[in-house]
């Protein structure tokens, strides 16, 4: 039987403009790119989100032909999805929001479906931490690992909702101003201390082109992103990052810093194919073959010899 994998998150439409082209409405979401990338894992997705009546039918069969359960989807008939819009400067990590429609978002209540309350590993994404809670609170006890994201906007404003959550997280994945925000700390491994301190066993710090750090056990892991020759859309990125790390923690039992790791690499990954066309078309094409090659590469990247002699100079 299949680990089942909880992703609690949004789904949406973006409307996106880079140096090199735009769009003016494509499939997005952070539970949409999550799920599509733990989809490339042998566990049981289900997804715990909230659409309207513009939602397309085939954004939906994109989801379920990949046998991601979306029984704990809700429809608003009335409502619209929830949208987003922004602009990328020429440097790929800046960019400019145009406009955000919460919609249907405003009033969600999430419901967790009872098949995935007992669910092995959970995945909160970015949403209101009133929101991540109730989520939480559905589920029958504490589930085995719960992975958290979250963003400054919810730190200046709902911190005290939000460090009830963090309290119940395994694992908080936030970038490094986040992570600097949070802890008051300017130091990236101070920081990651004092994070661990609000619950969390292990804290990724993520750093855009720069890869990620890891920290937990007392032990520290880097590793960079993937190097590619051209971002066409770093939108995704991010949650498909977190959805290969959910997908290894779903896809194994012993979940430990070693098991960590491997998730951030295979996150790395996915990310990098992620961002290599506008939305989700890359993640959906994207092979287990050219997975397993693109980590091949990732090793070769990062693996040296050092030998008695050079311990020596």
């Amino acid at each position: 039987m299949k680990n089942k994998l909880l992703v609690v998150g949004t789904m949406a439409y973006d409307a996106i403009e880079t140096p090199f082209d735009k769009v003016n409405r494509i499939l997005g979401g952070a539970a949409t790119y999550i799920a599509l990338a733990s989809s490339k894992f042998d566990v049981d997705c289900g997804l715990v989100s909230v659409i309207g009546a513009d939602f397309e039918e085939s954004d939906l069969k994109i989801l379920q032909d990949l046998d991601v359960d979306i029984s704990g989807v809700e429809l608003v008939p009335d409502g619209k999805s929830f949208f987003w819009s922004g602009r990328y400067h020429d440097n790929m990590n800046m960019r400019t929001t145009i406009d955000t429609q919460l919609n249907v978002l405003e009033n969600f209540n999430p419901i967790v479906p009872l098949s995935y309350k007992s669910a092995e590993v959970m995945m909160i994404g970015n949403l209101h931490p009133r929101v991540q809670l109730s989520a939480l609170n559905q589920m029958e006890g504490k589930p085995k690992f719960v992975v958290l994201d979250t963003m400054n906007f919810w730190m200046d404003n709902f911190r005290s909702t939000l460090d009830e959550v963090i309290a119940k997280a395994d694992l908080i994945t936030i970038n490094d101003e986040e992570a600097r925000q949070l802890s008051e700390e300017h130091s990236l491994v101070k920081a990651a201390e004092k994070i661990h301190t609000m619950g969390p066993k292990y804290v990724i710090i993520k750093k855009g082109e720069h890869g990620a750090m890891l920290f937990g056990d007392g032990k520290i892991f880097i590793a960079p992103a993937f190097p590619l020759d051209q971002v066409i859309d770093p939108t995704g990125a991010g949650d498909s990052f977190a959805g290969g790390i959910s997908g290894i923690l779903a896809n194994t039992d012993a979940i430990n810093f070693e098991t960590l790791k491997s998730g951030i690499i295979y996150g790395s990954v996915l990310a990098s194919f992620t961002v290599e066309q506008f939305g989700v078309k890359a993640l959906l094409a994207v092979t287990s073959k050219a997975i397993n090659d693109r980590i091949e590469k990732f090793k070769s990247l990062t693996s040296f010899e050092w030998n008695d002699k050079q311990k020596n100079i």
